[in-house]
């Protein structure tokens, strides 16, 4: 760990590169830097850094390699598991990115869009719409999440199942190395088979290897028709069979399938301004399904009435709405949105971000349920999530009356039990946030020597001062 403060003849060095505007040193300055979003962990620095060019972090880089001196990019900083921000009781310097928020290029002939790494994920979403095409990427913390922390993270979101995630959205990247180099990767091209590619290296490192600068993103074209619907039914099995039904007449039209459970709804009911239970009559269960199609606007239509006619007459579906419009399209996936920030004012949240293959995802959570219950008699499980591409966030809200420290302090024993239900069925510990400082030393337990080793060898190829978030994914 870099514990000793930073001298102020290399604070100076530092902000002379960016110029002291945008060099923080002040307490009230850096504070916002220094807490993740959950606020479950509470780093110390004594400097921001906020370069506005690529040279300027080159030069950052360049000089904390001479000097040894740790650095941890930050983009939006909206990660959950602590890893854009700096280690407490170190002397780790903030490198921020939000400067570094211009637009390229958007090239609609090519569906590409060329942006640098701070770029705002709804800027690009508008900036492809201005241009009459999509960018699909989707998240709750859009309006303040950073695309090079999307990349860093290999963010999911909410179409992962027609679109990818980061990694399938990625054609090149730009980044600076800890050395300072530039490594100017900005390839345009779906088809390179030209040795080792780099780019997914960078893609989900979560800024241990480099500081992702640019990025060459596709797009799409915007759908012509698109449906979103609400359904209530009895049971998670009978989620899986009505996704089946869904994947099956659908195909690729089929964008989005999130489960949530009726403690989930109450939950957004309860808390969310705005926020109303959709259907009239209360279920054990719901999902979202999301249809977008290009071929025309009401074929979506089509195949979503066709699709839930026939789920509800087979008795799979007990009830389901249909969004009139966009406003209501948008309050569906709000309520979805809002599930995991709805917990917050019911105390205590011990959260899961996990996958298992789609057809467990029934078994999984019947076992984990009953293995969480006997450990926490009375625990309120709202488990909810992309049911589509298996990822899961299996959250555990306290006993309603329970003392909440008391309860979180169980958060290491309650993952460890989880986790390894997890792992009997094939699955992720980390579907889609990270390992950060909250899953490192988990990291080791569930991958193989051989997979570590490899890992330990790329971190020292490409860091070999250890400057880049130390303490995050691997160590050195």
């Amino acid at each position: 760990m870099v514990a000793a403060p930073l001298s102020s003849e290399l604070i100076a060095r530092f902000a002379a590169i960016t110029g002291p505007a945008h060099a923080l040193v002040e307490d009230k300055d850096i504070a916002p830097y220094l807490v993740e979003s959950r606020g479950l962990y509470h780093g110390t620095s004594p400097l921001v850094l906020r370069p506005g060019s690529v040279a300027e972090v080159s030069a950052i880089l360049a000089l904390a390699t001479e000097r040894r001196t740790a650095i941890v990019p930050q983009g939006g900083n909206t990660g959950h598991v602590g890893g854009s921000v700096p280690r407490e009781g170190a002397a780790d310097v903030v490198l921020s990115l939000s400067r570094l928020n211009r637009i390229r290029d958007v090239d609609p002939v090519g569906n590409v869009i060329v942006a640098d790494g701070g770029t705002v994920l709804a800027d690009i979403q508008k900036a492809a719409e201005d241009v009459d095409r999509l960018f699909p990427l989707s998240l709750g913390s859009e309006g303040s999440c950073q695309i090079g922390g999307n990349l860093s993270t290999n963010a999911g979101g909410t179409a992962v199942l027609a679109y990818g995630n980061m990694r399938q959205l990625c054609l090149g990247l730009e980044v600076v190395l800890p050395t300072g180099e530039v490594w100017n990767g900005l390839r345009r091209l779906r088809k390179d088979n030209t040795g080792y590619d780099l780019r997914d290296l960078f893609i989900g490192a979560e800024g241990s290897l480099g500081v992702i600068t640019g990025a060459v993103l596709k797009l799409f074209p915007r759908p012509l028709g698109h449906e979103v619907a609400f359904a209530g039914l009895r049971s998670v099995k009978d989620a899986l069979t009505l996704f089946e039904r869904a994947a099956s007449r659908c195909g690729p039209a089929l964008t989005g399938f999130e489960l949530m459970p009726r403690l989930g709804v109450d939950f957004t009911t309860r808390h969310i301004p705005g926020v109303r239970d959709p259907l009239a009559t209360r279920h054990d269960w719901y999902v979202l399904i999301d249809i977008s199609t290009s071929d025309a606007a009401d074929t979506a239509g089509r195949m979503m009435e066709a699709l839930l006619s026939e789920s509800i007459e087979a008795g799979l579906v007990e009830n389901a709405v249909i969004a009139s419009n966009e406003d209501q399209r948008k309050a569906l996936w709000h309520m979805r949105e809002s599930m995991s920030p709805a917990q917050k004012p019911e105390g205590g949240s011990i959260k899961h971000d996990v996958s298992v293959p789609v057809s467990s995802i029934p078994d999984f959570m019947a076992e984990a349920d009953a293995a969480v219950m006997a450990a926490i008699p009375g625990a309120r499980i709202c488990s909810f999530g992309h049911m589509g591409d298996g990822n899961i966030h299996y959250n555990i809200s306290q006993p309603v009356g329970a003392d909440k420290q008391a309860f979180l302090d169980r958060w290491r024993e309650i993952n460890h039990l989880v986790h390894g239900i997890v792992l009997n069925y094939n699955g992720s510990i980390s579907a889609e946030h990270g390992i950060g400082q909250l899953k490192r030393d988990e990291l080791a337990a569930v991958r193989t020597p051989i997979e570590m080793d490899l890992m330990y060898r790329v971190k020292r190829a490409f860091d070999p001062a250890g400057i880049m978030n130390p303490g995050k994914v691997v160590a050195i």
